[in-house]
């Protein structure tokens, strides 16, 4: 016979934010947001299941919980949060559109029941006689006490500070035009939000949702059950050694199985007193049953340790059930997941019941705000302490706006999420700078990592200043079509400090760096400038764009300013009787002879390309071949420390972002070290990230450049895989001041996963997958024969975008 479900539904109707049911029980709805998962420490879970205990425990009497876990297979939509849309970017979005992933939503179901109100049974439910009024519906007081207790349940859950606790109103539970609610998603399975399903539910031999078979595997009696339960299990695949890592005792139920499924859990809060009381009877008929037969003697043990525990640990005796439903729309696929169930369970060393008969009642049940329908002979009795247990404490990890944040993946599906490291920290008072320490080994991912967040960066709009000893940021910089520095004998490095974009002025800035250039020039380590010396210089610059200014054609450049302190400014001196031992205009020109054109350095100060560096948002220097050059590299750093200066205070509200790779150890060397304290204290003031890369564990432990200017002034750290150096692990985790919870996450870095972990503020401790489409792979690899392929590919498809196309084309194929 058919029924409309209408007319069956045992919801009467959603009034003042409850849902109310035919029987007369008045039911609150929960959106719980649940900590990560994998971001946990054994601390975390047990003041986290703690918390669960003592919210039951608030519960008062003739009242249920029903914390209903969705699980729904989802695909990744298109994002795009990028300010300058690039090659890169838009071939990222293409490659994860469509990736699967399991999305999950928690809603807890505070129910109060009616006095009265008899329990359901498997024989017996409003499934059947779906229209039983009470004689004693709740009254307004009991209405309102029952508010006072659910606010009383959110306060406990969000006082760990791991959980968030939203109400639902009625417009969160009301099926809407374009969003499905919570009951109507429940009797018709609706996937996606917005999906308007309107099927037949049949109970006939298996429970069937439209054209989907259902089945139900419940944990309902104690047998099945494992012997001992807690907050947490060790997750072996992430254990070492040296560390246990864990997870939620019911984690293997939740975000584990990996599979759409609803985990439902039931915990029922009664009469303690008259339960107490029900199983001292039963354990004096056992008592006096207990010599004929062994069975009988078990039982009266079991009976005795319970209230012996209830008494002696004040425990609250409650009623619990847990069941786990998935669906498919062939017998097969369904054997398949059940399966899957069958062995997330038995890895918790329980076994479930395949439900038959009792499906129907059980999945009527599940209806939200008919939980009290519950058949209460599908339920065990146990202590809120161990039904906590079984709640599942974890989610998906959360992700900022792609706008805001880098784009890692998790680390069960590679399900894409964005970390938004320096800003939403900072507001939330977890960090107090944006410096950023990457370490890691050779070939753990340091500058796969370091590339893919500079090019996320540039994407948002920051402009990139890059410091690197390798090359490993060539393949960036050409597909962002940006500035590339580096020194071969054919094309040696080359600037002009002395240019000025249109617009720009010669201001006390730029007067200043160019002054601190030319006695870097001029003087050695051990000379003295004097204060006769420093104005003469101030004259000479001033005077030289005087002269620039009335003569147009002249070009800007170290020649045209020589020529004009050898033709023009000693005149000037002359004329104000200054004296060779005030300023030694020969020695000078003597001295910087060699930067002049015809000279040994004539290229260095006198480019006439690639000049202007102030609105160029990427640049890279890449200083391998000058690293040691007693000439040089010290100049190369001033001109280097003058752009990124000018860019944080001439740049107002645009990210700057200052990357040193490995090149951090040569401009220690070159006397730099107060640049980069300077670096790392300062330009958090100006929108600036410093970001420092290392590779060896030593530089971490005995330098005190990376121990005091570095490591000190940097919120962020970002390390790969350390699990070979866990023998020696402690004076690294002195160092890096991680604590015992961040060096359980780190130690299951796996870099054949391409994973990473992130401490930031030594508050937020996660790891990530960095996973890389093909065609960000290849712009950032650093593997000899993949750079020479790519490089071939670039000149003969005329550019790298399009070398880069047929690489990964042919690679594909």
């Amino acid at each position: 016979m058919e029924k409309q479900l209408k007319d069956i539904l045992p919801i009467l109707g959603i009034e003042n934010d409850a849902i109310l049911s035919k029987q007369g029980e008045f039911t609150l709805a929960f959106r719980i947001s649940l900590p990560e998962v994998f971001t946990l420490s054994d601390e975390d879970y047990e003041n986290l299941h703690q918390a669960w205990v003592k919210a039951i425990r608030v519960l008062p009497k003739d009242s249920v919980l029903h914390k209903q876990d969705w699980f729904l297979k989802k695909k990744i939509k298109p994002a795009d949060g990028a300010k300058r849309p690039t090659f890169l970017g838009e071939a990222s979005s293409r490659y994860f559109s469509g990736r699967e992933y399991l999305a999950h939503d928690c809603i807890v179901y505070l129910t109060r029941k009616p006095q009265g109100r008899k329990p359901s049974s498997s024989l017996f439910s409003n499934l059947i006689r779906p229209a039983l009024i009470p004689r004693d519906m709740l009254g307004a007081q009991a209405v309102r006490e029952f508010r006072d207790t659910a606010t009383q349940f959110k306060r406990l859950l969000e006082d760990t500070r791991l959980v968030t606790v939203k109400e639902l109103t009625a417009a969160d539970l009301q099926s809407q035009l374009k969003t499905t609610g919570l009951i109507e998603r429940y009797c018709f399975l609706a996937e996606n939000d917005g999906q308007q399903l309107y099927q037949d539910i049949t109970f006939g031999d298996a429970l069937k949702i439209g054209n989907r078979d259902v089945a139900i595997y419940t944990l309902g009696d104690t047998e099945s059950l494992s012997a001992h339960c807690g907050s947490r299990l060790t997750y072996e695949a992430y254990s070492t050694d040296q560390t246990k890592f864990p997870v939620s005792f019911a984690a293997r139920l939740g975000l584990l199985l990996d599979t759409g499924h609803v985990y439902n859990q039931y915990i029922f809060v009664g009469d303690a007193q008259a339960t107490l009381k029900q199983l001292e009877k039963k354990r004096l008929r056992l008592q006096s049953l207990s010599a004929y037969s062994r069975e009988n003697a078990i039982a009266l043990d079991a009976t005795n340790d319970f209230l012996n525990e209830a008494i002696s640990q004040q425990r609250l005796p409650v009623k619990a059930h847990f069941n786990v439903m998935v669906w498919s729309s062939g017998r097969e696929e369904l054997s398949i997941k059940g399966n899957q169930v069958l062995s997330a369970l038995a890895a918790m060393d329980t076994s479930a019941k395949p439900e038959t008969d009792g499906a129907a009642q059980i999945w009527w049940a599940g209806i939200p705000g008919n939980a009290a329908d519950f058949p209460v002979n599908d339920t065990f009795d146990t202590f809120a302490e161990q039904a906590a247990c079984f709640l599942n404490l974890e989610s998906n990890y959360k992700t900022a706006k792609p706008s805001e944040g880098i784009r890692f993946c998790d680390r069960l599906s590679g399900r894409p999420v964005y970390a938004d490291l320096f800003d939403a920290p900072r507001h939330e008072g977890i960090t107090s700078n944006m410096g950023t320490l990457v370490c890691g080994t050779s070939g753990g991912g340091k500058s796969m990592t370091v590339n893919h967040i500079l090019r996320s960066l540039y994407d948002q709009g920051a402009h990139c200043v890059t410091v690197d000893i390798g090359g490993s940021y060539l393949g960036l910089c050409d597909t962002v079509k940006g500035y590339y520095f580096t020194y071969t004998e054919s094309e040696p490095i080359k600037f002009n400090p002395f240019y000025l974009s249109k617009g720009d002025v010669l201001d006390t800035e730029k007067k200043e760096s160019l002054k601190a250039l030319l006695v870097s020039l001029w003087k050695g380590e051990n000379e003295t400038f004097n204060r006769a010396e420093y104005v003469a210089l101030s004259n000479a610059l001033q005077g030289y764009y005087e002269f620039l200014a009335q003569n147009a054609p002249v070009f800007p450049g170290f020649n045209s300013f020589y020529e004009y302190l050898e033709r023009d400014y000693r005149g000037v001196l002359a004329s104000h009787r200054v004296k060779d031992s005030a300023f030694d205009m020969d020695n000078f020109l003597y001295v910087l002879r060699p930067y002049y054109k015809g000279g040994e350095f004539d290229y260095l100060l006198n480019a006439s390309e690639n000049l202007d560096l102030l609105s160029q948002p990427f640049i890279v220097f890449e200083l391998d071949q000058i690293k040691d050059h007693p000439i040089l590299f010290p100049v190369v750093t001033l001109i280097i420390m003058e752009l990124f200066i000018s860019k944080m205070r001439k740049l107002a509200g645009v990210r700057k972002v200052l990357t040193i790779d490995e090149a951090w150890k040569a401009i220690a060397k070159s006397g730099m070290a107060e640049f980069l304290r300077y670096a790392f204290k300062t330009i958090r003031k100006f929108n600036g990230i410093p970001i420092v890369i290392t590779q060896e564990l030593e530089d971490l432990v005995s330098s005190p450049i990376i121990k005091d200017a570095i490591i000190n002034n940097a919120d962020i750290k970002i390390l790969m895989d350390m699990r070979k150096f866990q023998g020696k692990f402690d004076k690294l985790q002195d160092t890096l001041g991680l604590s015992d919870k961040g060096k359980t996450i780190l130690l299951s870095v796996n870099k054949d996963n391409r994973e990473i972990f992130i401490d930031i503020g030594g508050q937020i401790m996660k790891v990530y997958k960095n996973e890389l489409c093909p065609e960000e792979y290849y712009a950032f690899t650093t593997e000899g024969k993949e750079r020479v392929q790519v490089q071939e590919f670039a000149r003969k498809h005329g550019s790298i975008e399009a070398g880069i196309t047929a690489l990964v084309a042919e690679k594909t194929q």
